[in-house]
């Protein structure tokens, strides 16, 4: 790694640190026992000639019960183990310590994962598509050659859900050709030249495949209902789990949570609450827990270290609660998945994967075990999270919908779907040998956006899991998962950007050989969550094309040759009216009837009925809003994405964040712009097409107020406190999410850089989990060297990013700068290291 230290070296600070002073100073840090500060202090030397480096040095050996340090190991390094388990970490006050051990040269490590089981997980390369792999087929026949079968390496199912799932797909896609050519019709009815126009054609091009993808959505809640009304599909997965069998020794579970820069403390107390409740169930020796860091901010990394080790010292669990930093970041959370189950994964037979903001309950764990040890052939069981812990307005009205219109389109989904459906990427568990086997990505080959590294893998590798014979189920039954959602548009809109680029890159999968027709369709879905803003766009474009052609240019009463009778040219704003009101009955009859089941079933813990209509009548609302803000955000995404524009992954954020006055004014102010414009000039052509139009400028027009406010925590409080889109997980909170609030309050101030250089035990805990290399090159000793030199006189503002992580993976390096910082007097003020100013003429015992 290239190092950029800064050329200049601020002159050292006209003080002198007292020798005593300091290692006073550093004994009150770390806080020894009183008997064991007494007899280290006796033998430290208190010379007023002695210089504080002499001192501190001693002190460090003092510490390491005066380790051979003619090695070269630093003083400060020696003392790790001892400055680990003293003071107000030491085994006196605290749980014990296990985590420690020794390497082959007797240095302190602290052991923050198992010992690496290696297998090889290698991703085989993307298989022809259809076409060309049906002609391939078709000639090996024509040669007499045996076409080859892929081979299944899955157990045969319990059930015979496949015949049911095919025949409900084939009803499915009846039904939405059937409505869609209906409502097509309709559309050609309501135009002035039937649809014999080139715009027109295009009208009704667009009305087409958007009204496919609102009628597939519709049926899709419509059998949802007819499920929920019922109490359950025959072919539930859950049925599959024994929930009164104790789970087999052997059927070990690794839960695996990936993170890259998150807010420390609500990870550290989601995990714990989730820990906590699987200890309840009496089940946890079954369970090992996985932090696995991605995060480059080091002020991050280091508070993900100290989080852990507190986490492991509170709950006993060393060996069982496991942390690991990635170095090397490649492939973002799936090369992070992957190295986990490189190393790892074959001394597991499941893993559950959970998002920072994941918390599951023992209960729910416990039952997908069960659920995969009762159905052999499921590689990958989804439960369906439910949202909470958002205040912000905006964020309330999406918790309410996903908690309300959710469970319906689920359970839509695996009517549908059976043993062919989603996996979101968390919250879900997964069968790992042939997770390893079969699911590694290969990036996709060429050049352009389109290409190269996997964005959105879960789609993907559901896909790969059930083309190897294993099943894929939704258990959207099961309770006990949950999960966080952004608190404003605008972050929504910055992760739906992500999204957008992953679901574009996977349809170029669609037609590629071997994957079920589920899979190849919800591929599709993926494509069309984006793409049908664009399209609804487009549809509205040319309908004011349209407009502006009926306004501006002279009927064409003769279009045919030898025509005997006129055309006459006329829009039949009535049955555009009925045409709206069937498609709006589409759009938001699942709402109505996800209200009837919740009040077929009772509703006080969504505020009672009338709030429960209420909240679900102001979400109409607030969706019809946003829905043109949508639209245009998602119509620029996609546009980006197929045109190479780049993109940034970041974590989204954990925190109830309002936006700004500011922020909205430049994120929707040129949509503003084009709403009022728009209207201007309908206004202009018809003001009685403007009525039909003021659904989208208007809510174009009022998009910058609308985001600010619907952003405020303050509206989401106070429509709390009436009950208005009030959710289970608030009226009355499982447990788990209770524990996890109050684990989050309890949470002290976390460490930083500076602290893993200044702090004795942060110090301690950086270097024991650090990897020490004494056999560096000569070239990247000095180099380092330098580094600490230049860190201590300058500070920690000297140093970037690279340059702090790379301190804090050498424990020499970072030992030897820990010592610097309270050794010598020139040490930069930001360090914050207690120095004693020498006494001043003026002010001393001596004057006047």
């Amino acid at each position: 790694m290239e190092l950029h230290p800064s050329p200049k070296l601020t002159a050292p600070r006209d003080t002198a640190a007292q020798p005593a002073a300091r290692v006073d100073a550093y004994l009150d840090r770390l806080a020894l026992a009183p008997a064991q500060r007494e007899a280290i202090e006796r033998t430290l030397p208190r010379e007023p000639q002695a210089s504080a480096s002499a001192a501190m040095s001693a002190l460090h050996e003092q510490l390491a019960g005066g380790s051979d340090l003619a090695d070269g190991t630093p003083p400060a390094y020696a003392s790790v183990e001892a400055r680990l388990t003293g003071g107000r970490y030491g085994t006196a006050d605290t749980h014990s310590l296990t985590g420690i051990t020794h390497d082959a040269e007797g240095r302190t490590r602290l052991d923050t994962m198992p010992p690496a089981h290696r297998t090889s997980m290698v991703p085989e390369a993307w298989p022809p598509h259809i076409v060309v792999a049906g002609a391939q087929r078709l000639w090996q026949r024509l040669r007499g050659h045996p076409v080859e079968e892929r081979a299944s390496d899955a157990p045969a199912p319990r059930w015979r859900w496949n015949l049911a799932g095919k025949t409900r797909r084939y009803i499915l896609l009846l039904l939405v050709i059937l409505q869609t050519a209906y409502a097509t019709y309709g559309m050609s009815v309501v135009l002035p030249y039937s649809g014999t126009k080139p715009l027109e054609m295009g009208v009704m091009a667009f009305f087409a495949i958007l009204f496919a993808w609102v009628s597939a959505g519709f049926w899709t809640a419509l059998m949802g209902f007819w499920t929920l009304l019922l109490r359950g599909d025959r072919f539930l997965v859950s049925r599959m789990a024994n929930r009164e069998t104790p789970i087999p020794p052997e059927a070990r579970t690794a839960i695996i949570m990936p993170i890259a820069n998150e807010d420390v403390a609500r990870v550290i107390a989601g995990l714990r609450a989730t820990y906590a409740s699987v200890a309840r169930t009496g089940e946890l020796d079954r369970f090992d827990f996985f932090i696995l860091s991605d995060s480059g901010n080091p002020d991050i990394r280091t508070a993900e270290m100290a989080a852990w080790r507190t986490l492991c010292q509170e709950l006993e669990a060393f060996g069982r609660i496991f942390y690991r930093w990635r170095k090397i970041r490649v492939k973002r959370k799936t090369g992070n998945v992957a190295d986990f189950c490189r190393r790892w994964g074959t001394q597991y037979r499941y893993m559950v994967v959970l998002d920072a903001d994941s918390v599951m309950s023992g209960e729910c764990l416990t039952t997908m075990v069960r659920m995969m040890e009762g159905a052999p052939n499921a590689g990958i069981i989804q439960t369906a999270p439910y949202a909470f812990g958002r205040e912000t307005l905006y964020a309330r009205v999406q918790q309410f919908a996903t908690r309300v219109y959710g469970p319906l389109y689920t359970a839509g989904l695996h009517f549908w779907q059976l043993g062919e459906s989603h996996y979101w990427g968390h919250n879900a568990i997964i069968r790992v040998a042939p997770f390893i086997k079969h699911c590694a990505l290969a990036p996709l080959p060429g050049k352009g956006p389109l290409a190269g590294e996997i964005l959105s893998h879960d789609f993907v590798e559901a896909a790969m899991m059930r083309r190897a014979g294993w099943s894929v189920w939704i258990a959207y039954d099961l309770h006990g998962s949950y999960e966080e959602l952004p608190p404003n548009l605008l972050d929504e809109l910055k992760r739906d950007r992500r999204w957008c680029q992953g679901n574009l890159m996977n349809f170029r999968l669609w037609l590629k050989q071997g994957f079920h027709a589920v899979h190849r369709f919800v591929f599709l879905t993926g494509v069309m969550a984006y793409l049908s803003a664009p399209l609804w766009f487009l549809f509205l474009l040319i309908s004011t094309l349209l407009l502006a052609e009926h306004t501006l240019v002279a009927p064409e009463y003769f279009s045919q040759p030898y025509q005997l009778f006129p055309n006459w040219p006329e829009w039949h704003p009535e049955k555009a009216l009925a045409l709206f009101t069937v498609t709006a009955t589409l759009l938001f009859l699942p709402k109505i009837l996800s209200v009837a089941v919740i009040m077929a079933h009772g509703a006080r813990q969504f505020g009672g009925n009338l709030r429960l209509v209420g909240s679900m009548l102001i979400e109409v609302v607030i969706s019809a809003l946003l829905a043109p803000t949508r639209m245009l955000f998602h119509s620029t995404f996609v546009t980006a994405a197929l045109s190479g524009w780049g993109i940034s992954w970041k974590s989204p954020p954990r925190e109830d964040a309002e936006t700004t006055w500011g922020e909205a004014i430049r994120r929707h102010g040129l949509y503003t712009l084009l709403g009022l414009g728009w209207g201007a000039l309908v206004w202009w052509l018809n003001p009685s097409y403007l009525l039909w139009l003021l659904p989208i400028v208007g809510a174009l027009v009022v998009s910058i107020p609308l985001s600010v406010f619907l952003s405020r925590v303050s509206l989401g409080r106070w429509l709390r406190r009436a009950r208005f889109f009030l959710i289970p997980e608030e009226a009355r909170p499982p447990r788990e999410l209770r524990d996890m609030q109050r684990y989050l309050r309890r949470t002290r101030a976390l460490p930083g850089f500076i602290d893993a250089v200044v702090d004795p035990h942060i110090n301690a805990l950086a270097c024991a989990t650090g990897t020490a290399r004494p056999r560096q090159r000569a070239a990247l000793r000095f180099q380092k060297s330098r580094l600490v030199q230049i860190a201590q006189r300058n500070g920690p503002q000297a140093l970037d990013n690279a340059q702090r992580n790379l301190l804090l993976s050498d424990p020499l390096a970072l030992s030897q700068l820990h010592l610097a910082v309270w050794s010598h007097p020139d040490t930069h003020a930001d360090w914050g290291v207690p120095v004693t100013m020498p006494p001043s003429p003026s002010t001393g015992p001596a004057a006047g």
